[in-house]
């Protein structure tokens, strides 16, 4: 390693106070501690998000095969996602972090600024199948520090009656005007039009970044016109009637609630909501979210990457990497995805969801439209202009501030 202890373990310090970026559709579950590895070949760790996956699960069962196959047992512990984030910084400071650590992606680049994460260069972990958009959220300084496990993000749900009701083809919507125009008949016809999460915490942010994205703009430029056409868009669904006024307080999952009454025409919400959707009691159909003028806007996202922290004892990184690819492998990757309601971070993989199971073919469109929150080498930039992106938001939708103003003030704090 080229790394400094000393100097690892200051940026780990000053790394946990910049968090701010939690995950948006992981499970909240207490987890318990864990330990470092016991030296090579014999016990190592693992740390994940995954506490509603008990020792009998698959998921359990694939990690003990995995070390099996590598020679070695597995001692695993899960943690909520934030909770695992603090855990993994402490531990790097103490010198005992895990020999596998499972992170939500928007962490990956702290932890790796931080000094806590080994990058594939270094423990040899080949990343050449993954798709580039979704390997970018992982990447930092020219260097990529993991591998994404699966990914989920978001797109529109759309109930089919009401849409017909209102004498709406879906496949007429292409742009924001003709999305625009779809949601007003639907007002006209009785119906309520889009619900989403406008919320003043990063699912707020989560869930404006496809608007903000597909207009053209920039996260390191939140006063431009693009951006403020986005902002735009939003609020004037909200004077018009078009999106209720509940938005602005809504998370993902009360607005799902909202569109699982049967009142709504259409929901941003995640691939987490399959299950859910199919017990809605409505037909419903997926469309990924539409660019300004047109395209698939690229949606953030969210999932995991598997990652290899840095360790005293180097040898330990060659086992390491035969259990990152024995966990992300085409077949363990399936399984492993379809467990989570992921789409496969690889097309090979995609493939064989799509043919598995169609109804995953709009998500699998949108991932691979999809852009991490962290990418452009933002890194530990993002959970600021975040913050900034998610209060200007709320001020627009409250009508405390004109959309470009409140942009203004938010690209103004965001570069202090």
């Amino acid at each position: 390693m080229n790394r400094s202890t000393g100097r690892r373990l200051a940026a780990a310090s000053l790394a946990a106070a910049v968090l701010a970026s939690a995950g948006t559709a992981c499970s909240s579950s207490a987890g318990t501690a864990g330990s470092g590895g016991d030296g090579a070949g014999g016990t190592y760790t693992v740390w994940d998000p995954y506490p509603q996956f008990d020792a009998g699960s698959a998921w359990a069962k694939l990690l003990d095969t995995c070390g099996a196959q590598s020679g070695v047992q597995i001692k695993r512990t899960a943690f909520d996602t934030s909770d695992l984030t603090n855990k993994a910084l402490l531990a790097a400071q103490q010198g005992s972090s895990p020999d596998v650590l499972i992170v939500d992606n928007p962490v990956v680049s702290t932890l790796a600024q931080a000094g806590v994460l080994t990058s594939t260069k270094e423990n040899k972990v080949d990343t050449s199948a993954v798709s580039p958009n979704l390997l970018a959220a992982g990447q930092s300084g020219g260097e990529t520090f993991g591998t994404p496990i699966g990914a989920n993000t978001l797109a529109l749900y759309y109930n089919k009656a009401v849409l017909k009701a209102a004498g709406v083809d879906v496949a007429s919507i292409k742009d924001w005007a003709s999305l625009t125009a779809a949601l007003a008949k639907v007002k006209a016809a009785g119906k309520k039009g889009i619900t989403f999460s406008g919320i003043g915490t990063e699912e707020g942010s989560f869930q404006f970044l496809p608007w903000f994205w597909g207009s053209g703009a920039q996260l390191t430029h939140l006063d431009s016109a693009q951006a403020a056409s986005a902002l735009s868009l939003w609020t004037d669904w909200v004077k018009q009637g078009l999106a209720p006024n509940s938005v602005i307080n809504n998370t993902q999952t009360t607005s799902w609630q909202e569109f699982a009454s049967g009142e709504f025409a259409f929901a941003e919400n995640g691939t987490w909501q399959l299950a859910n959707a199919k017990k809605a009691g409505f037909e419903y159909g997926v469309v990924p979210i539409p660019g300004m003028t047109g395209g698939t806007a690229p949606a953030p996202t969210g999932g995991e990457f598997v990652t290899v922290p840095v360790q005293k004892k180097a040898a330990r990184y060659e086992v390491s990497d035969k259990l990152v690819s024995c966990l992300t492998n085409a077949d363990n990757s399936l399984a492993t995805d379809t467990t989570l309601s992921y789409i496969a971070p690889t097309s090979a993989v995609q493939d064989k969801q799509a043919a598995g199971d169609p109804d995953l073919k709009p998500w699998i469109d949108a991932v691979k439209a999809a852009k991490g929150r962290t990418s452009d080498d933002l890194g530990t930039k993002y959970p600021k202009i975040s913050e900034q992106l998610w209060t200007s938001v709320q001020a627009a939708l409250t009508g405390s501030k004109a959309p470009q103003a409140a942009l203004s003030a938010a690209q103004s704090a965001a570069a202090k």
